[in-house]
């Protein structure tokens, strides 16, 4: 049915077709794709799309300013559950600046643990010696 496209039932999804059916030939597991399956996840895509944009704006502060910001999606992709596996594809936005000073922070967080364990293997290497030298 779908293999028979007219201009009309092109017209009820908004994402081009090609584009969607050279995204799913490029899985190596797929040798061929029914035009309906294409065409059906068009929609599906469409209406995805649409659910996580009314969902964002609703709980988002651009509402405010009858605005979708990138950060609201972000939020929505941080906070809902529905919605957490987008959170790598839709971190928050930071300045570079800020993510240089996390990693310094990171890094000296863990030179200071290293510091801490080599401090413990010290201390408990001489008790250890100890407890050696009385079972002799």
């Amino acid at each position: 049915m779908a293999a028979r496209l007219s201009g009309n039932e092109q017209r009820l999804v908004s994402l081009p077709l090609s584009r969607i059916r050279v995204i799913m030939k490029s899985s190596p597991e797929v040798s061929s794709i029914n035009p309906d399956a294409i065409f059906l996840t068009a929609k599906a895509t469409e209406l995805f799309v649409q659910y996580l944009a009314t969902h964002s704006y609703k709980h988002g502060q651009g509402k405010e300013n009858k605005a979708l910001t990138y950060s609201d999606l972000s939020r929505t992709a941080e906070k809902s559950e529905t919605f957490q596996f987008l959170a790598d594809i839709l971190p928050k936005k930071i300045l570079a600046s800020k993510y240089l000073k996390m990693l310094e922070k990171e890094k000296e967080g863990e030179e200071e643990e290293e510091e801490e364990e080599a401090a413990k293997v010290a201390v408990a290497a001489p008790a250890e010696e100890e407890s050696a030298n009385d079972t002799s």
